[in-house]
């Protein structure tokens, strides 16, 4: 479906036609059959109809059901275009983008020598929203820091949302996004579970490619690095109280990158596993990119580094379940306990984040058809055996940030478990790696990337 967006980007600055908004597939256990093959392509999220809001066209029917709700404690009141009021913005739009170039534009960084998220470009991309009003006009100004109300609902109660996704500079020297779509997507399902306004994640894509075209010389020449882009949408409620808040703001800043681990892009990581602190649970935030989720993962995080690790493994219920890492989804390739050759990953039962990369890698190995390709739920018993009978071939990390990292150890019950990911080569890791870079970079011809006009 991605092929049908290129055209309408190309004319997203002219104001041209509108992105069709895709959905994310859920792939469940498929068998290694030629048959199988699922093409480069989401599934269609109907197109928006005009008499009904845009809101609850681009939301599952579950989550739009969750938006409607309206009860009396701070908890989501009617939409603007349901009340069908004429003075409350319901989105805002890239045509009133706002544009205020910087004066003084600051030295681009070595490829390099890059930190993750560490340096930052000459502009961002700002949207105030309030109740009373709605959405004001986009707009792209210097980067610098924000103004914020020292009672503000993101300090006290952590009501903010993010995403993460990267623009990269291919061989062809065009700059191309990998599955912009599906950030959007998950970017929308996050905000009904804060209780933030909705947006058209159609205009909130195109002033993206606005604020890329206005800094495209920060994505860097290089084929190791690119460019981070993190929209983020915050509460700026300036009250105290635990409710919904009745002002946010929507921001997009962009930051040139190299490898996410300072170890490497491609070095394999040790992993942590403790049952003693757990990332989500079913009912709660788990599936949705929020800041609290990672700030609450941070004293694990340290005392894996202090037990010679790099990684939460995250662990969940009284089986001890595989979940994903602290920054990646996770994947085992394995002999599975029927005999089979089988790429599994847990499943998305609520307290599993949706990752681009994840759903990618299962679209891509679900296409060969040489494998079983499974969501199911692992264990760290399935683990333990599994290693023992010889059965584990390589385990793997994905996502935005690291696109594709092998797991080398986990320490688990005092006793490290060592994963012969590199002993095998390793040969899946490694041709996923390949094929996902091939395709970012351009060496590869794919409707999974949109091209910067």
């Amino acid at each position: 479906m991605l092929h049908r967006l290129r055209s309408p980007l190309r004319r997203v600055l002219a104001g041209g036609s509108p992105i069709v908004p895709l959905s994310p597939a859920t792939p469940n256990c498929s068998p290694g059959l030629s048959g199988s093959a699922v093409r480069h392509e989401s599934p269609l999220c109907h197109v928006f109809p005009r008499s009904r809001s845009f809101v609850m066209a681009c939301l599952p029917r579950a989550t739009a059901t969750l938006a409607r709700q309206d009860c009396s404690n701070g908890c989501s009141a009617p939409f603007a275009g349901e009340r069908g009021s004429e003075e409350v913005a319901e989105t805002f739009r890239a045509k009133d983008l706002i544009i205020t170039p910087a004066t003084v534009l600051k030295e681009k960084p070595d490829p390099d020598s890059l930190v993750f998220g560490a340096t930052f470009t000459d502009h961002m991309l700002t949207v105030e929203w309030s109740s009373a009003s709605g959405w004001e006009k986009p707009h792209i100004k210097p980067f610098g820091n924000l103004p914020i109300h020292p009672a503000a609902s993101v300090l006290h109660y952590a009501v903010e949302l993010f995403e993460g996704l990267k623009a990269f500079r291919g061989v062809d020297n065009k700059i191309r996004l990998f599955r912009p779509d599906l950030n959007m997507d998950r970017m929308c399902r996050s905000a009904v579970r804060t209780t933030l306004p909705m947006f058209d994640k159609e205009e909130l894509l195109k002033c993206i490619l606005q604020l890329l075209q206005i800094d495209q010389e920060w994505v860097p020449y290089s084929t190791s690095a690119s460019l981070y882009i993190r929209p983020t949408f915050i509460g700026t409620e300036p009250s105290l109280g635990v409710k919904k808040p009745s002002k946010a703001l929507l921001f997009v800043i962009l930051s040139p990158v190299g490898p996410y681990f300072s170890s490497g892009s491609f070095t394999p990581v040790s992993l942590w596993a403790n049952p003693k602190y757990i990332r989500a649970w079913k009912g709660g935030t788990g599936d949705c990119k929020m800041g609290g989720n990672y700030g609450a993962s941070l004293l694990a995080q340290c005392e894996a580094v202090e037990n010679g690790c790099q990684q939460v493994l995250w662990l969940y219920g009284k089986d001890n379940q595989i979940t994903e890492v602290g920054t990646m989804n996770l994947f085992l390739y394995w002999i599975n306990e029927d005999g089979e050759e089988e790429l599994a990953t847990p499943p998305l039962d609520g307290i599993i984040l949706p990752g681009v990369t994840r759903q990618s890698i299962l679209e891509l190995a679900q296409q060969w058809g040489e494998f079983k390709v499974c969501e199911r739920h692992l264990t760290m018993d399935d683990l333990a055996t599994a290693l023992e009978g010889n059965r584990v071939k390589e385990m793997f990390g994905s996502g935005t940030a690291c696109v594709v990292c092998p797991v080398s150890d986990i320490l688990y019950k005092g006793q490290m478990l060592h994963i012969p990911t590199m002993e095998n080569g390793p040969k899946l890791a490694s041709r996923i790696l390949g094929k996902l870079t091939d395709i970012q970079y351009g060496r590869v011809e794919s409707d999974w990337t949109i091209e910067l006009p």
